[in-house]
């Protein structure tokens, strides 16, 4: 329950330019007597709660569903990048590597 305080002479109610609630400023303590936070047109109703829960779950398993997906075929794309390696590594010729005490 919000309480209305009557007006003082000493207060000046303003809109605020960043998120439009509406300011009142008692100039002589110079602060911030009252805040009413502007109406949202998307404020959420209660009755909603439902049927936002439902649309949250689809997103859910649908982002499940996808990265199920990318899983199974993350074996084949790996396997895939491992035969072309295993090509071009057939292509270069077998040298033996170079150690340093090799070189003494």
């Amino acid at each position: 329950m919000i309480c209305e305080m009557a007006k003082l002479d000493s207060e000046v109610t303003l809109d605020c330019p960043l998120c439009g609630s509406l300011l009142t400023i008692d100039l002589n303590l110079r602060r911030i007597v009252s805040h009413e936070e502007p109406k949202r047109a998307d404020k959420r109703e209660l009755s909603d709660a439902e049927r936002i829960l439902a649309e949250e779950a689809a997103q859910r398993e649908a982002a499940f569903e996808q990265s199920v997906s990318e899983e199974r075929t993350r074996g084949d794309a790996l396997s895939k990048r491992f035969e072309e390696a295993l090509r071009q590594a057939s292509k270069e010729p077998v040298t033996r590597p170079e150690r340093d005490f090799d070189l003494d």
